[in-house]
């Protein structure tokens, strides 16, 4: 993956609901090779939610997707939560392959095994292989809603830190397959990737916590919350430490999910005793043997928390939600040097050629300076129609091309 200036910039989509693929397919998208869930679990990077999107009747499966799964479209890297990857809209339109994930177990070793306590034509609940207890509805078929985590209080994130974070069984991280994934690594060509969903320094947190526990958690627990960090990131770095002389990945993706609509949901100064030594100390040491792009994913508003991550060592950001405030030319002039992902509001390409054309006016503004991938700013909704995505698609292509060698 390449930022510089004067470089073609890479011709992506964050990724599709399967409702609207579906929906392309109906109305004129070629179906050459439509998006599969892998129902073989692998690591948690790649294989988190699995088990809900193939659950009997949920609609997974090779001839109907879940409507509210994802498909990814190389914004949004590969692979990761069981999504299917896109290979039709790509090719139909003349897009670059994706960003791919190394696909080595980032989080618990061993995993949970997955434990189903209740299944019906609604429901099905069970304990996925992070060992977050979890409820799919199968109507609305999207990401499982979280009831139960694995660290309650101390005494479980010791047990669990002994048995399922210790650094002595590095190797039985990596997936059996790991010698012909590293021969496919080698020979690349297209971007790879550390990290990714669910690693971050919040992101990880409130996935194995719960969002409720982790805010009262930083008042009362700040030492546990320590502890917890530094125990991921020693994971890591020893996960990559053992990849590194094997292969170098072109980028680190760090997955926070730290802002909503009105801002950050953390104080900046929590911000920067939480999460910035920690990611500063990975940045350093990946940047140190050749990992020179750091790039952070989350949504809302995020325009507080910018310079905070730059000075941590980030490099780019995305997705740059447009309907949360993130306007992309603001963001542009105030960090010239920040790599940028995303930006186009995706819910305005339902309204037209007109409307298009207006919200891709930035996006030709901030192409001709160079750093900046431009693409929807989340997955692209059902309520747009093949038609005006081709139009805008079709545009798009032609920016990218005309800021390019």
């Amino acid at each position: 993956m390449n930022f510089n200036t004067n470089v073609h910039s890479l011709k992506y989509e964050f990724g599709y609901w399967g409702e609207t693929v579906d929906k392309w397919y109906k109305s004129g998208l070629p179906r050459k090779r439509y998006p599969v869930v892998d129902r073989v679990i692998t690591t948690p990077t790649s294989s988190l939610y699995s088990t809900a999107w193939t659950c009997h009747s949920s609609g997974g499966g090779s001839h109907h997707l879940p409507k509210g799964i994802a498909v990814t479209g190389g914004g949004l890297y590969w692979p990761t939560q069981a999504f299917p990857l896109d290979y039709d809209v790509r090719e139909y339109f003349n897009m670059d392959f994706t960003q791919r994930l190394v696909d080595v177990n980032m989080h618990f070793s061993p995993m949970f095994d997955v434990k189903v306590f209740k299944e019906d034509d609604k429901v099905f609940e069970y304990i996925d292989i992070d060992g977050v207890r979890r409820v799919f509805l199968k109507e609305e078929a999207t990401i499982p809603t979280s009831l139960d985590w694995p660290v309650k209080d101390r005494m479980s994130w010791e047990k669990l830190k002994e048995e399922r974070l210790n650094l002595k069984n590095i190797k039985e991280r990596f997936p059996a397959n790991w010698d012909e994934l590293l021969k496919e690594y080698k020979n690349r060509d297209y971007p790879l990737a550390f990290g990714g969903y669910p690693q971050g320094f919040f992101g990880t947190l409130a996935h194995l916590i719960g969002y409720e526990n982790l805010f009262i958690w930083y008042c009362l627990e700040p030492e546990l919350i320590h502890d917890i960090l530094n125990t991921f990131t020693n994971t890591w770095l020893a996960v990559f430490e053992e990849i590194l002389p094997q292969v170098v990945p072109d980028m680190w993706h760090i997955w926070e999910d730290i802002s909503f609509g009105k801002g950050s949901m953390i104080s900046v100064d929590m911000v920067k005793e939480f999460l910035s030594p920690y990611i500063k100390k990975i940045a350093d040491f990946l940047v140190a043997r050749g990992v020179k792009i750091i790039l952070l994913d989350t949504d809302g508003d995020c325009n507080e928390l910018i310079p905070v991550f730059m000075e941590a060592g980030v490099t780019g950001m995305y997705p740059f939600e447009t309907h949360s405030g993130m306007d992309i030319v603001k963001v542009r002039k105030q960090y010239p040097k920040l790599q940028m992902m995303g930006g186009i509001p995706k819910s305005e390409i339902a309204k037209g050629k007109r409307r298009i054309n207006e919200i891709l006016l930035p996006v030709d503004a901030v192409l001709k300076t160079g750093g900046y991938i431009p693409f929807c700013d989340h997955l692209v909704p059902p309520d747009v129609d093949f038609e005006n995505f081709s139009y805008y698609r079709t545009m798009l292509n032609e920016l990218i091309d005309k800021y390019g060698k």
